[in-house]
């Protein structure tokens, strides 16, 4: 019987540690803004590896051997 309310006493300690840090996130402005980060991957610019396979590409289109290997 004694394990029991131990047991309670850790989770509801627990409990009140999580909701803590919650209203501690509430109050620093973690939640404030729910909508950029769901649309902030639609406006980034290319990414470096485009670049670098358009680099290529224009090396392959360059070359006038026939048998030369294309670059991806």
């Amino acid at each position: 019987m004694i394990i029991i309310i131990l047991l309670i006493g850790i989770s509801l300690t627990i409990a009140v540690i999580f909701l803590a840090i919650f209203f501690w996130n509430m109050k620093s402005g973690q939640y404030d803004d729910t909508y950029t980060p769901s649309i902030r991957m639609l406006f980034d610019g290319k990414p470096k590896r485009d670049t670098v396979k358009s680099k290529h590409n224009n090396e392959s289109q360059k070359s006038t051997d026939g048998n030369a290997p294309m670059l991806f």
